[in-house]
């Protein structure tokens, strides 16, 4: 038997492990763009969630900011509009079971659509659920709510839908205080 037998099963192994490796390599440099591309990209992940400064908000008044491409509703709510919407009976609201997804299995009452306990903070998708479009805000419509110049939707100040063709009341977005003075969205 001569020095080259012995060193042949190990050239051999060597070659098997070194082309196992670079096709491993090569198979992983391959799949890892295909399994990437199925994550968010970054302008997405971005957005996912946004922090908004509510210390400037008086009361009575309203911040309109965009958030995932829609705008956004907070409103600081007045002891009047708080206690005109909390006046309304269920029985009255076209969608009395719109759910408020900060508090699941929830009903369209005023103190479930509030972000805080008082039902001074009001955070809404400012989109008509009738057709999309951005319904005026402070007052504007016959309830003391929101007013879709579009086909004519009322909602009232806890954004509930009261009369015209829309649906559904104004969505809520998943939102919650950071702080006493940041809410965040997302």
């Amino acid at each position: 038997m001569s020095h080259a037998d012995d060193t042949a099963g190990t050239r051999r192994d060597f070659l098997y492990y070194a082309t196992a490796g670079a096709g491993a390599v090569a198979t992983g440099a391959a799949v890892w763009p295909l399994v990437n591309q199925m994550n968010p990209s970054a302008d997405v992940q971005a957005l996912a969630s946004i922090f908004v400064d509510v210390s400037g908000v008086e009361v009575g008044t309203q911040l309109t900011v965009k958030y995932l491409g829609k705008p956004v509703f907070i409103r600081r709510r007045s002891p009047e509009e708080i206690e005109a919407a909390r006046a309304v009976a269920l029985s009255e609201l076209p969608d009395a079971m719109s759910e408020n997804p900060n508090k699941p299995d929830s009903d369209a009452s005023d103190e479930n659509r509030t972000l805080d306990e008082a039902g001074e903070w009001l955070v809404m998708v400012g989109v008509c659920t009738h057709l999309g479009c951005v319904p005026i805000g402070d007052g504007s419509g016959d309830f003391g709510g929101w007013f879709c110049p579009c086909h004519g939707s009322h909602y009232d100040s806890a954004g509930r839908i009261r009369r015209g063709p829309a649906p559904r009341n104004l969505d809520i977005p998943i939102a919650s205080f950071v702080d006493e003075s940041t809410i965040k969205l997302g």
